[in-house]
Parts: C-alpha cells; sequence; structure tokens
C-alpha cells in the first residue's frame, strides 16, 4: 500500500511511520515541516519530504492509495498564538489537499481532528451524533476541517476521527499533555501540581492510537465520524495513579476552570477494534524510560514554547 502521512515527523506521526513500515508492501511518502526536529530512521520505503504543508503539491498524491492527514496546528494555547496561521493551516490547507486527493483518485482518506470539537456536554455518553459546539479557535478550525472533509464523502471514503488527549511515549516526545505532563513532574520534582482535579479527561494511549489508524487502513469500514477515546479519568484520578508508581506528593491547586470533557467510543469498538493499552501503560512507560535511559527535557518538548522560540509564522 502507498501510503501519504502528512504530519508524519510528530509526537504520533513519527511512531505511526515506523509501525507502517514494519509492513514490508508499504511504501511511505511523510510531509512534514519537522519544526521539533526528525526523528525518523532511514528507510528504502520511506520518502521524506521537509515542507510546509501550505505549499502542498498535487504531485505528493499521485499513485497513492490512502492519505493520513496529521498535520495541523496542535492545540489550544498554539492555535492562539497566531489564530490566522491556525486557520491557513488548518481550513484553508485543508480545502487544497481533499482536492488534490480526489482529484487523484486516492481510496482513503484519515483526517485527525479532535475530541474538543464537542465543546462541554452535560450528556454521560459523548457519541459521534451529538452536537458540535467549540469552544476555542482550535476546536472551530476543526470542525469546519470535518465539515470541508466529509463533503467529498461520495467522492472518497472519508473517516474523521476524533482522538482524545494521547499519552505515553514518542521519538518526537511531547510533555505539554496531562499524562506525560504530570508523570514527568512526579519524575524530576516528585511532586504533581494538579490545577483543581476534578476536571474529566479522556485519553488514548498513543499505541492504541497507532492501531486504530491501521485499522482504517487494513478494514472495510463506512466514511463518518468516530470517537477515539477510552478512558475518561479525573485528572486527580490520573495524579493518584502516578503517585501509586512513583510515591511523589500532590499538590492541589483550586482552577478557574472547573469543565469536563467525556467520549463514548463505542461506534468503533462495535466495529471490532479493541484497545490493549492505558492510562497506566503509559505512565509506567515513562518511569521505565527515565530508569533506562533518564528522560532529558527541552524546549521542544512543549509546542508553545518551541513555536514562540521559532517565532513561527
Amino acid at each position: 500500500m502507498k501510503i501519504l502521512l502528512l504530519g508524519g515527523g510528530g509526537y504520533v506521526g513519527t511512531p505511526l511511520t515506523e509501525k507502517l513500515l514494519e509492513n514490508k508492501r508499504n511504501k511511505i511518502t511523510v510531509v512534514d515541516t519537522f519544526w521539533f526536529g526528525n526523528f525518523l530512521k532511514k528507510n528504502k520505503r520511506l520518502k521524506v519530504i521537509k515542507k510546509d504543508i501550505r505549499n502542498v503539491k498535487i504531485e505528493w498524491f499521485k499513485g497513492i492509495d490512502s492519505v493520513i492527514h496529521l498535520a495541523n496546528i496542535a492545540n489550544d494555547p498554539a492555535v492562539d498564538l497566531n489564530p490566522n496561521l491556525s486557520w491557513d493551516v488548518n481550513v484553508v490547507t485543508s480545502i487544497k489537499i481533499i482536492k488534490f486527493a480526489t482529484k487523484c483518485k486516492v481510496k482513503k482518506f484519515i483526517y485527525a481532528s479532535s475530541g474538543s470539537v464537542y465543546g462541554v456536554k452535560k450528556e454521560k455518553n459523548v457519541t459521534e451524533d451529538l452536537d458540535l459546539v467549540p469552544i476555542s479557535i482550535y476546536n472551530k478550525t476543526k470542525m469546519v476541517a470535518e465539515r470541508v472533509f466529509m463533503s467529498f464523502k461520495d467522492k472518497i471514503h472519508i473517516y474523521c476521527i476524533r482522538p482524545a488527549t494521547v499519552c505515553g511515549i514518542s521519538p518526537r516526545m511531547r510533555y505539554d499533555v496531562s499524562v506525560n505532563l504530570l508523570t514527568l513532574q512526579a519524575i524530576k520534582k516528585k511532586k504533581i501540581t494538579v490545577l483543581g482535579g476534578n476536571q474529566t479527561r479522556p485519553n488514548i494511549h498513543i499505541k492504541d492510537m497507532i492501531r486504530l489508524y491501521e485499522f482504517f487502513l487494513k478494514r472495510k469500514i463506512p466514511s463518518g465520524f468516530y470517537n477515539a477515546g477510552f478512558e475518561n479519568l479525573k485528572i486527580n484520578k490520573i495524579a493518584k495513579m502516578i503517585q501509586k508508581k512513583t510515591n511523589a506528593k500532590i499538590n492541589v491547586i483550586k482552577s478557574n476552570d472547573p469543565r469536563s470533557y467525556r467520549q463514548d467510543s463505542t461506534k468503533i469498538t462495535k466495529l471490532g477494534f479493541k484497545t490493549m493499552y492505558g492510562v497506566r501503560h503509559a505512565i509506567e512507560d515513562l518511569i521505565d524510560l527515565d530508569r533506562t535511559k533518564k528522560i532529558k527535557v527541552n524546549q521542544s518538548n512543549y509546542t508553545v514554547k518551541w513555536m514562540k522560540k521559532l517565532k513561527i509564522q
């Protein structure tokens, strides 16, 4: 299978590329700016294009069977740095991308949206059929991009995946996502700082995130929206899980943001997908990593800090 992986040098994209290359029948083309570094290993079946996707070329899509679109400005604070850049990358460029994909007769298009597009819901089970009420600019760019892609569903199989917060280890590591951040605090400072703590957040282990993309590549699945969040946990519950493994102290600070988010991913599990990993595994993996290699942290592990340093526009 020939796969075009947009954003294949990122936190999820790097290990996803490595996993897809384990299948010797796969040929992968990765397009990425590599703002945070290039951690991809050389492979005869891997073509790397160091480009900004805003300069997308139709040539990238020729002969491609499936596209996985991970490239975007990645979270609320990063989007807030430059909203115009975010609309350009997350929405305007997406229009060009899907037009090129359909013109080149790509069979499958998998888009990494976000579970945050729902906004804050009162419903216990936040399923794909609920209305979207995005709160932030980031959420809004994701919602609009979804609508752009789904308008082409008669020409191409479209899968808009709505991932929860991803956790776990990657060659392109991030310590600005909740589980990784709190675990790092416990390892380095022996103290976990929790803001509020009663807020609920959905989570997905990075290995399951990769397995899910593979699932969509391999299976015949109807076009549509699919949640990808399998552990809805309160922040203080995550902190206690980390404390149990590290003996770190928990310091709770009052928060003026009590909002909770949840996801129900029954739709995809009914199609046969089963998780193999969880938050516990991510915590253990990070602790083991520190024991064996000693975790090294730099500014590029934090999206906003690094974007500010690079003065990305």
